[in-house]
């Protein structure tokens, strides 16, 4: 799998978690602290997320860093 690819896939993960919640990016985006363009980059798999901001996304969607990667 290539880094693109995976970006993609855990772009995919986060849409499907957050729709799941009835959220919005604009939602997400206030729980993250961030704008809305940016997560509407991390779901399209356009940057390259660290660790630490996967973790911050996991714990504003109220899941375990694990749970936003098992579909991968």
């Amino acid at each position: 799998m290539t880094k693109d690819q995976l970006n993609k896939k855990i772009g995919l993960r986060i849409v499907e978690l957050r729709t799941q919640k009835g959220w919005s990016q604009s939602e997400l985006a206030r729980k993250l602290g961030k704008d809305r363009q940016a997560v509407e980059k991390l779901e399209n798999g356009k940057v390259n997320p660290t660790l630490y901001s996967l973790q911050q996304v996991a714990t504003a969607l109220n899941v375990s860093l694990s749970e936003l990667f098992d579909a991968l």
